[in-house]
């Protein structure tokens, strides 16, 4: 009998040079494209973040993993307090989802305007920097902590086979309200099955969801 691992390795298609090049000229293009017209939010956000909590910095920097396990450091606008790493370790104990990951619907550590746009997913923005420097991609499995990747089994592990991105399966199909193990195996079928349109679709069907901004926190 074929395992999981062993089916998922059989069935995941090569992808050529021309897929790689026409990702990177769509990554590339959306990013430019999304900084520009953005541009004014990215002020009225670094504005209302300041003004919420003016010791702390704008932006904010974590370090994830990405393809094959290099790390990188990944940007985004700071919806937390500054300490907010520090008291992670007070309130583990409290994760809301099962498996390598932690979330809490109402996280202490958020801040009034971190609220706001981490339910509108601004917060997510500056990682349009990310995708220049090719660390990250628009489409793909969200990169993980170092942290989560630590209890990763064999099987966990082939979602880092590709470049994550800022959107993908996981995203569009619920979010906060699909647990570990259904990210992975969203995250495994948009890997066998990756192609330029299916990004395309995947990105026309963020911005829905982002309109309706269901289940962000």
């Amino acid at each position: 009998m074929i395992s999981r691992e062993a089916e998922l390795e059989i069935s995941a298609p090569r992808i050529g040079l021309h897929h790689e090049l026409a990702k990177r000229a769509l990554d590339v293009t959306m990013a430019l494209f999304g900084m520009i017209v953005l541009l004014p939010v990215f002020i009225v956000v670094g504005i209302a973040i300041k003004l919420d909590d003016p010791r702390g910095r704008i932006f904010f920097h974590q370090i994830r993993v990405g393809k094959n396990g290099k790390t990188f450091k990944m940007y985004k606008f700071r919806s937390m307090v500054s300490n907010a790493d520090e008291k992670l370790k007070d309130i583990l104990h409290l994760n809301e989802i099962d498996g390598a990951m932690f979330k809490m619907k109402e996280d202490p550590r958020i801040t009034r305007i971190g609220k706001f746009i981490r339910k509108t997913s601004m917060d997510e923005l500056p990682q349009f920097i990310n995708v220049l420097k090719g660390e990250m991609s628009m489409v793909g499995p969200r990169p993980p902590l170092p942290r989560e990747v630590e209890s990763y089994s064999t099987y966990d592990r082939q979602r880092l086979q590709v470049v994550p991105g800022c959107t993908g399966l996981w995203q569009v199909s619920g979010r906060s309200s699909i647990d570990f193990k259904e990210m992975v195996e969203l995250d495994l079928k948009y890997i066998k099955q990756r192609s330029i349109w299916f990004d395309i679709k995947l990105i026309l069907r963020t911005i829905s969801v982002l309109i309706r901004t269901k289940d962000a926190y």
